[in-house]
């Protein structure tokens, strides 16, 4: 059996489509069996692995995978220890959306030390402690799974980090993007082995 170049995409979610519709536009035809969970590519040896977001840096940093595309926000967050950093190739153009900081509106925001003290909910507990450590502010990270928008309403938190495309949510929330934490977008990434050149053809 000839080898194949795996490539691990969102099964689900805001980068699925838009992930298999670059597939596409390169010219590569996607053939969708019965198996959701891999595509193979008709005219290429490429087999596509689609997984859980948050499980393709670990795909592709064990070797599982050759290449990954991922938000960059899933990306930073990573830091299981497990496997090899996966290295990032390039950004691709889509999928962009801001990870923020967001408060009440009406909030005295007056830069990141208006945080300190404060419970702060959020997906991305890794992504926010960097950034607190970088500017020096202690607060307590309440890490949450989803709906972290009514943290604030249901006095889980005072303010929150997430991530942000239009602020409709937010606004719908009573709430106010006052601090760009990070700025995401899809990356392409691949193992920390370079790929055989025969798989790269």
């Amino acid at each position: 059996m000839s080898a194949r170049l795996r490539i691990a995409i969102q099964k689900s979610g805001r980068l699925a489509d838009k992930s298999l519709e670059l597939l596409e536009a390169a010219g590569l035809r996607v053939l969708k069996g019965a198996n959701e969970l891999l595509y193979r590519i008709e005219n290429a040896p490429i087999d596509l692995l689609r997984v859980r977001d948050d499980d393709i840096p670990t795909f592709v940093g064990d070797g599982v995978a050759d290449l990954g595309i991922v938000g960059l926000n899933v990306l930073e967050e990573r830091e299981d220890g497990r496997s090899a950093e996966p290295v990032q190739v390039m950004n691709l153009g889509f999928g962009k959306c801001d990870l923020k900081i967001a408060a009440a509106i009406g909030f005295d925001y007056k830069g990141p030390r208006s945080l300190q003290g404060l419970r702060i909910a959020t997906t991305y507990p890794h992504v926010l402690n960097r950034f607190l450590a970088e500017n020096g502010v202690t607060a307590d990270i309440i890490t949450m799974r989803g709906a972290v928008e009514v943290a604030p309403r249901l006095k889980l938190a005072n303010a929150i980090c997430d991530l942000v495309s239009t602020g409709a949510t937010l606004e719908a929330n009573g709430l106010a993007p006052f601090e760009t934490v990070l700025r995401s977008e899809a990356v392409l990434i691949r193992a920390p082995k370079q790929i055989e050149p025969e798989l790269a053809k």
